[in-house]
């Protein structure tokens, strides 16, 4: 697929421009984040998106507006049902979402919260467009950063364009789920895609010390790997929503959706699971098990959620720890007269 051409005043704008949003859209953020952001072109990883139109994802290249959506604080689908955009007809495709190029102001929260350093040993899970990985090049040096993404399509396509912007990092084929033992240990991991628990290998690849961060349970957790196997930390603030971990092209179970069977989603209403806050601790209340829950037992936990979250004045995410180890996973509130709740996650 040949990137569209575009002048360099240009593209330093639009770089500009993304930065700027970021920035808005973000907390404070490191100015090393920042400056990889400027630094590091988008547009040569999603020469081709979709657009939703009518039920359809569209292919997008080089249109109009083609430049303007690169460089926006925005998620670009490139994938459809395992259909790449580049090879997608005029006419479009039905389906899910399967790869994307993730909300560039989400990237740098995680990106910061990674604190990634020159030299630093860097795992990234799910290689995707490859746009992370160059990010994750700019700040550690290519030759420290290691990427694996389930599909030879996916990471080829993401190693070409990372070659064609100056990086050369390890960019191989695996499941995620096993992380990369080659390359280990690492200083830092980070996951681009959406996980219920935190894989055990990938604990055991993270040296002590190191800093771990992924989509655990519908929010970004982040967590510091302790000497003796466990890793503990925090979630981050902003909400944020990820395609599940997937091994070798197959998708990972969702959930039974919340309908209920005599229509009535309960007193709560389900406009309550709109709000991300309830929504996060709704989540830990119905933990694993919500896929085998009928639609009248589903509403009856979310009820009784909604109800405990108003009663503890509606804790935030980041004031809830996070612990994973071999002996279980978990999610921890304190309250602030000292009781503490944990899930089991």
């Amino acid at each position: 697929m040949t990137i569209p051409d575009h002048d360099e005043d240009q593209l330093l704008r639009a770089r500009i421009m993304l930065a700027s949003e970021i920035e808005r859209a973000s907390a404070v953020l490191s100015s090393r984040v920042v400056e990889a952001f400027l630094n590091v072109p988008r547009h040569p990883f999603v020469p081709v998106f979709y657009r939703e139109e009518g039920g359809f994802h569209r292919p997008c290249e080089n249109d109009a507006g083609w430049l303007r959506e690169v460089y926006a604080d925005r998620v670009l689908v490139t994938e459809v049902d395992g259909v790449h955009a580049e090879d997608a007809g005029p006419e479009g495709v039905r389906g899910a979402a399967t790869s994307s190029s993730t909300l560039p102001s989400l990237m740098a929260d995680m990106l910061d919260a990674l604190d990634v350093r020159p030299g630093v040993r860097v795992l990234e899970v799910g290689t995707g467009t490859g746009y992370n990985a160059a990010l994750l090049c700019h700040l550690a040096g290519a030759a420290h950063v290691t990427s694996v993404d389930r599909t030879e399509r996916l990471v080829a396509a993401a190693r070409t364009r990372l070659r064609e912007v100056g990086f050369a990092p390890t960019v191989v084929a695996a499941d995620g789920a096993g992380g990369y033992p080659g390359d280990a240990p690492y200083d830092r991991i980070i996951a681009t895609c959406g996980v219920r628990r935190l894989p055990l290998t990938w604990l055991d690849q993270c040296a002590p010390g190191g800093l771990i961060v992924v989509p655990l349970g519908g929010a970004v957790a982040r967590l510091t790997r302790l000497p003796d196997g466990r890793a503990v930390g925090r979630f981050l603030p902003r909400p944020a929503a990820f395609m599940p971990l997937r091994d070798g092209g197959t998708a990972a179970p969702e959930p039974a959706g919340p309908t209920d069977a005599d229509g009535r989603a309960g007193e709560a209403g389900s406009s309550a699971l709109d709000d991300p806050g309830f929504a996060f601790w709704a989540g830990l209340h119905l933990g694993p098990a919500v896929a085998r829950s009928s639609p009248r037992d589903f509403w009856r936990t979310v009820e009784a959620a909604h109800r405990s979250w108003l009663d503890q004045h509606c804790p935030r995410r980041e004031w809830f720890t996070v612990e994973a180890g071999p002996e279980g996973q978990f999610a921890s509130y304190t309250a602030p007269d000292g009781t503490t709740t944990r899930w089991p996650l």
